[in-house]
Parts: C-alpha cells; sequence; structure tokens
C-alpha cells in the first residue's frame, strides 16, 4: 500500500525542540525521529487505512504520524501531559483520525475504548510497562481476541524471550504465553541509535497475530502454571510446580518427569498440562 500523502508538518525533531520537550526516564521514554523507520514500523501490520489502531505512549507522535498517514483511526493513550499539546496539533492535521486518551494504559479497556471493533495495538512500548501490557493482551479468557494483530517494540532481549524455542535459555513464560495460541516472531531490529536518548540496549518490533486455541485449556491455569514453573527455573517441576494441586501427578502421568526443568518442556507440553488439570 502506498501511504497517503502527509498534511504539511514540521520535522518532529523540530516540533519537540519547539515545546522543549525531552524524553523522560521514570516514564521509559526514548523518542524516534526517523520518519522513515518510523513508517516501516507502521508498515508491517499490513494495510492499515480506515482500520482502528490502539497506540501507548505515543509521546511526541513519532509512531502516531506514520500510522495516521498510513490512513489508521488511531486511539493512543498518554500518561505524560507534556505530550499532549504536541498530539493535539497532530490530531488538527489529521482530522476526525486521532483520539488522545490521557490516562496511564495499564488503567484503560481497550475493548471498550474501541467500542468492541476490532483493532490493531501498534506501539513503541515505555520499557518499564511493555511486558506487564503484552501479557495482558495475551490472556484474554475469549479467544481469538478483539484485536487482529500486535506489533511492539521491546528491549531485543525480551523480543528474543517472546520468540525463543523451547530448550534455548531464552525459552520461558514469556514465549509459552505468546506461542500457545498465537504466531509470534521478530519482524524488525532498531539499533539503538535510532533513538534520543539512545538507550543502553538494542530494540527489535515483534509481531503477533492470534491463531486457533487448544480446546479444553484454561489460560488463567496455563498461566499459572508457567509461572510456577519458571519462576523457580533452576528448580526441577517436582519442585517448582508443587504449589500447583496435582501438577506433579499430571505430569508424570502425560509423560514429563518431574526431575525436568521448565525450560525443557515444550508448548505442547504445558498445554497439555493444562488441559490434563482442568478437566
Amino acid at each position: 500500500m502506498t501511504a497517503r500523502p502527509a498534511p504539511e508538518l514540521p520535522p518532529l525533531r523540530e516540533t519537540v525542540r519547539t515545546h522543549g520537550l525531552q524524553a523522560s526516564k521514570a516514564l521509559g521514554q526514548n523518542f524516534l525521529f526517523d520518519e522513515q523507520l518510523l513508517d516501516r514500523i507502521a508498515a508491517i501490520p499490513g494495510n492499515l487505512d480506515g482500520a482502528t489502531v490502539f497506540e501507548v505512549g505515543p509521546g511526541p507522535g513519532g509512531l502516531t504520524r506514520a500510522l495516521l498517514r498510513a490512513g489508521a483511526k488511531v486511539i493512543a493513550v498518554e500518561r505524560d501531559d507534556r505530550c499532549l499539546p504536541l498530539l493535539a496539533e497532530l490530531g488538527e492535521a489529521f482530522p476526525r483520525q486521532l483520539t488522545v486518551i490521557a490516562d496511564d494504559a495499564m488503567a484503560v479497556d481497550v475493548d471498550a475504548l474501541t467500542g468492541g471493533a476490532p483493532y490493531h495495538i501498534v506501539a513503541n512500548l515505555p520499557y518499564n510497562v511493555g511486558t506487564a501490557l503484552f501479557t495482558r493482551w495475551l490472556e484474554p479468557a475469549a479467544w481469538p481476541p478483539r484485536w487482529l494483530s500486535l506489533t511492539l517494540m521491546f528491549q531485543l532481549e525480551v523480543a528474543e524471550r517472546i520468540v525463543a524455542p523451547v530448550g534455548t535459555d531464552a525459552y520461558g513464560r514469556l514465549a509459552v504465553l505468546a506461542q500457545w495460541r498465537s504466531t509470534a516472531k521478530i519482524a524488525m531490529k532498531v539499533h539503538r541509535s535510532a533513538f534520543t536518548p539512545p538507550p543502553k540496549v538494542m530494540s527489535a518490533i515483534v509481531h503477533v497475530t492470534p491463531a486457533d486455541q487448544p480446546e479444553g485449556v484454561n489460560p488463567k491455569l496455563l498461566s499459572k502454571l508457567t509461572e510456577k514453573g519458571f519462576g523457580q527455573r533452576r528448580k526441577m517441576l517436582r519442585q517448582s510446580l508443587k504449589g500447583v494441586e496435582g501438577a506433579v501427578a499430571a505430569a508424570e502421568a502425560l509423560g514429563i518427569e518431574p526431575t525436568r526443568r521448565a525450560e525443557t518442556v515444550s508448548v505442547a507440553e504445558w498445554v497439555a498440562l493444562a488441559r490434563a488439570l482442568g478437566a
């Protein structure tokens, strides 16, 4: 898809300088000013023309600009009041495309904000709340979820944990939650020098789409099992899972030896264990 012609806007870096805005370390902010890079990120979910997109922590609106240029209707949640004037100017430049909610993303109901319509989530997530938001979006009881895709910026190390295969050092709870009923991939790596100020680590864009949910599995139970199992990943399952009633016996019945450790248990085995306990 060819992006829509953008309204005449000054460069983002110039706008940020005019407003005297600096990234807040307390809020985990790192700004992206490269418009071509931002357009590439906005293109990852596919055609967004007329689609609803939920964005967390737009900051000065760099990624927001790219999403609006792609034709998306953006609902952005921003808790930093300093950024609201910049976003208001952006809303004026793209009439009826941008809605800004001044709130904490952890406190909002995205399904309610979007009126029950399907939507994409695209965000350069603040590092300090990224994982918490991600796991929340992966755990709804109803599946498939209302979101059509997740396109999220993480620290590279976190991104690698999300897509990690069983048996690797990076494999853990995030991998199981992201892979048991979704497809997750690293769509793009982003060098630390692309940000202002540059973070200490590399970043990556993770793209997640819903897949079929295995039958007979309680998502909350699977979440609890992985929390216990990987919470003490150096211990054998007979120790780490003893806090979940019946889990060790169920694992043995499935042929999952209790002397194994959590990182050796495949996504399919975690699913089978949750199904056995939920029966």
